[in-house]
């Protein structure tokens, strides 16, 4: 059984995997959204204890769904990762559902990188290819800023090459 729950597209296809610290984000990002559903659940239950003694279950659900989502959020970060080939690129993602994305880079029209201000905190950075095609556009999100900067220049001078081919 495979323990890093990925999946391969060949034997010989070794996949990089996008930065630990994009987990984290994404999970403080879902956090605060939950943070005021935990702070009214609490609220509520500390209020109307005497009145409505299932409130408590509440508060307790809020921070359940916190836990699992944690998780989730988590795995799905990990499931993350990108492989350059001769020809193409590979993208994959998903847990239980996998998806795999093949760009070859001979389609490539351009390649940008992204950052918000978050991810600016984290270091951290998103490549957006773009095609002829929007079914094969592809993300590759938590990249650190320097491997996302490394991946741009390759990939548009790839794509170049490639298309001087065709």
């Amino acid at each position: 059984m495979n323990r890093d729950h990925s999946f391969t597209i060949g034997p010989d296809v070794p996949f990089n995997r996008v930065s630990p610290k994009y987990g984290t984000k994404e999970v403080l990002a879902g956090l605060i959204l939950l943070i005021p559903l935990f702070i009214a659940a609490l609220v509520l239950a500390i209020i109307f204890t005497s009145e409505v003694p299932w409130l408590h279950l509440a508060w307790v659900a809020v921070l359940a769904y916190g836990i699992i989502s944690t998780l989730i959020i988590l795995r799905q970060a990990r499931a993350i990762g990108y492989a350059e080939r001769e020809d193409d690129l590979l993208v994959r993602r998903g847990i239980m559902f996998h998806r795999a994305t093949v760009v070859p880079y001979g389609r490539l029209q351009f390649v940008d990188v992204d950052a918000g201000p978050v991810d600016r905190m984290f270091g951290l950075a998103t490549v957006k290819l773009h095609t002829a095609s929007a079914a094969t556009d592809a993300t590759i999100p938590g990249l650190p800023r320097a491997e996302a900067d490394r991946l741009r220049d390759s990939l548009a001078g790839l794509g170049q090459a490639n298309l001087a081919g065709l």
